[in-house]
């Protein structure tokens, strides 16, 4: 008796936790949503619905297409100064921000697709603009491959480029293979977190204002995807071919960040800055005859927040070039 009374109690303590848990996730995130709500509306883009933003008047269209992991807000440096001549739209990509989950898996042949329903239904209409930073160029590509008479010009900002699993470093790789598996894992396992408030607790310290937003599940796997699918992404962007004559300028950061540095030797640090400068940022801007690299000598990877002014410019530079 006395066992199956500690039991019972044991039990209903852990459910009484959970559900303490449950709520205190629950709570916080309609708080954080009232608070600090994404700005934009929610439009249909194949049966789910994506956030696109869009402000400004104009044309042609700029669309912001975010690198790996990152949302719409990731351009909130950038989006209201492009805004002030032309039409300008950024969007969350399925499963990222408010929007909803999408079809799986999350390759740049899906993505641009989506994005092309999106603005189709959104009533957004070419000539278009497009920019996409880091794993956002294969995206931008991929799409000017399958709508090429919509794209007028092109801004890469320190994009990916197909040939860099073969020429940079293997440290470079085996670093590359480790933050793969951990946003598996964190797709698999971190949604239990999430709900029962553990992740919100824990992450509570690191979360900005927008933190809520990447306490979601369709977040994680939509990650996890599109990390897993990245190689197949690259030989789509490969198959896209190359833009023409069209006005393209690829913005080059050359410090990139602490925790790459961090992660390789001096000398594997040396040989990726070298091959990425050198070697693969060039190849993007030979995509079109009118191609133009711009190295930025003190900026890392993350260039629409450490140098929105650079991104502004550059897309100013190809505005004013099929005006």
């Amino acid at each position: 008796m006395r066992v199956a009374k500690v039991l019972r109690t044991v039990t209903i303590t852990l459910a009484l936790f959970l559900l303490a848990g449950i709520t205190y996730q629950q709570l916080g995130f309609l708080i954080d949503a009232r608070r600090n709500p994404e700005p934009g509306r929610l439009i249909d883009a194949g049966g789910h619905r994506l956030k696109i933003n869009c402000t400004g008047t104009g044309s042609p269209t700029v669309i912001l297409e975010s690198g790996l992991g990152d949302l719409l807000d990731e351009w909130k440096a950038v989006q209201p100064q492009l805004s002030t001549y032309t039409r300008v739209c950024s969007y969350d990509r399925a499963g990222y921000g408010e929007s909803d989950p999408g079809p799986f898996p999350r390759t740049s042949l899906q993505i641009a697709r989506e994005l092309r329903a999106l603005l189709q239904n959104a009533g957004e209409r070419p000539p278009y603009v497009l920019v996409g930073h880091s794993f956002g160029g294969y995206n931008i590509r991929v799409f000017h491959g399958q709508y090429a008479n919509e794209v007028v010009g092109l801004v890469l900002v320190d994009s990916t480029q197909e040939d860099q699993y073969q020429l940079l470093p293997f440290a470079w790789k085996q670093m590359s293979a480790r933050q793969l598996s951990r946003w598996q894992s964190q797709a698999k396992w971190m949604p239990l977190e999430i709900m029962f408030g553990i992740a919100r607790l824990r992450l509570r310290k690191q979360l900005g204002s927008n933190g809520y937003l990447f306490l979601r599940p369709s977040y994680l796997k939509a990650r996890a995807s599109e990390l897993e699918e990245i190689q197949t992404s690259a030989e789509q962007a490969r198959a896209a071919g190359t833009f023409g004559n069209k006005p393209l300028i690829v913005l080059t950061g050359v410090k990139q960040d602490d925790d790459l540095k961090s992660s390789l030797t001096a000398e594997d640090f040396a040989r990726f800055q070298h091959t990425w400068v050198e070697t693969l940022q060039p190849r993007l801007a030979q995509l079109s005859t009118s191609g133009k690299q711009v190295v930025l000598p003190n900026v890392g990877h993350d260039i629409p927040s450490e140098d929105p002014t650079a991104v502004v410019d550059a897309v100013r530079e190809v505005f004013e070039k099929v005006q």
